[in-house]
């Protein structure tokens, strides 16, 4: 197992806070904390970007926003645009949901501009692709990397973190296809145990909604 220090670990967090009903309080807390912790950063609704880039104003707190969030299968034009927006509102990484639909159907042309899109509306920012592989077959969760790598884009997550959590086989999974330096993010992560087993999986980024028991590391 990988031994990382506690500065290490929290440096690979990032922490999601994608509830209806979150309030400017809500957000308010959660930049609060994730600068406390020294979180690699949080990830917000687009409504949300602009107060939290001004929350975390001087600090290394990055501020992703999140695109076509959850379900990836609004028009391609209109995650286009509001990749454009958040990057307009002061967000600094891009984290969308693949329209998973279009990929069962075997549309890589779609699927594939929809992606090189929004890496071009994101302007050379960090560009994370939701996958939600536990919707994918072991052969679509291939071709999902397969355009991912041809898009420009710069990492690949394994769900939105709001259903089941990653396991060390999805990460795995998701590290095979893309190799061994493109970004792997594992989401819905809520203890130390895990979070050190994915990591040891290939994942470079954990995705959290709760820091809990991962800031127990030693």
């Amino acid at each position: 197992m990988k031994t990382l220090s506690s500065a290490e670990l929290v440096r690979r967090l990032e922490r999601t806070l994608a509830r209806p009903d979150a309030t400017r309080r809500d957000i308010e807390q959660l930049c609060a904390e994730a600068r406390a912790q020294g979180f690699h950063g949080v990830c917000v609704g687009g409504s949300r970007v602009e107060l939290a880039r001004t929350l975390l104003e001087d600090s290394e707190v990055k501020v992703t926003a999140l695109v076509g969030f959850p379900l990836g299968a609004a028009d391609a034009d209109a995650k286009r645009y509001e990749t454009e927006v958040a990057v307009d509102h002061g967000a600094q990484e891009i984290e969308t949901v693949l329209n998973i639909g279009r990929l069962k159907d075997g549309d890589r042309r779609y699927v594939l501009r929809e992606l090189r899109d929004i890496a071009e509306a994101a302007d050379e920012r960090s560009v994370k692709v939701i996958l939600e592989t536990g919707l994918l077959t072991p052969e679509e969760r291939v071709l999902a990397c397969q355009l991912v790598l041809e898009s420009g884009v710069h990492c690949v997550c394994t769900g939105t973190g709001l259903g089941s959590a990653a396991t060390a086989a999805d990460v795995q999974s998701l590290r095979a296809a893309v190799g061994d330096k493109f970004g792997v993010k594992a989401a819905g992560i809520s203890d130390l145990q895990n979070a050190l087993a994915l990591i040891e999986a290939g994942a470079t980024r954990l995705g959290i909604t709760a820091a809990g028991g991962l800031m127990t590391v030693g």
